[in-house]
């Protein structure tokens, strides 16, 4: 449920002004804004110089409207230029923090040397662990300190005194970046 049906709009800044806020009605796909897919929409504006940031949000209309949105990238035409925004949050007002509109300034290359090696990477590693997040899957993890194991069921509980030698048996490694 991390996709949305409802109408999104973009508001994009940049040193010579803003577009206002535009719908973004028409992407490449059939259909727009589901979950795990790519999205491209053209919008027309007059050159903004260069961007700083966007308000992207939408209109909370039309079942399961809550959206979960990665991050957005402009592609200037003009100079050849590509801005990322990163978001990684939840537009939804019942999750996250109940917002439905993100202000996000733009990603600096500068502050993450490397950036599209280290988001090539993420995507490999989510590619071989998102099996773990599976509905019906119990995840276990062992705990060094106690010797034995902590259990998160699929229904939600947590088995936080789990025995030394659970019945799943298997002892996995998880890292979980944030």
């Amino acid at each position: 449920n991390a996709g949305t049906e409802a109408d999104v709009s973009i508001s994009v800044y940049g040193e010579r002004g803003d577009t206002g806020s535009r719908q973004l009605l028409r992407s490449q796909k059939s259909k727009k804004f589901l979950k795990g897919q790519t999205d491209i929409f053209a919008v027309e504006a007059v050159h903004l110089g260069c961007l700083y940031k966007i308000v992207i949000g939408h209109n909370g209309l039309g079942s399961g409207n809550g959206w979960f949105l990665d991050k957005v990238v402009i592609k200037d035409p003009v100079t050849d230029l590509d801005y990322t925004f990163l978001c990684h949050r939840w537009l939804d007002q019942g999750q996250d923090d109940g917002k439905t509109t993100r202000e996000l300034p733009v990603t600096d290359t500068s502050t993450f040397p490397g950036r599209q090696e280290l988001e090539l990477k993420r995507e490999k590693t989510w590619a071989a662990e998102k099996w773990k997040f599976q509905k019906g899957i119990t995840l276990q993890f062992y705990n060094r300190l106690t010797h034995g194991f902590i259990c998160l069921y699929p229904d939600g509980r947590v088995d936080a005194l789990g025995d030394k030698k659970n019945k799943y048996g298997e002892v996995f490694s998880m890292w979980m970046y944030a």
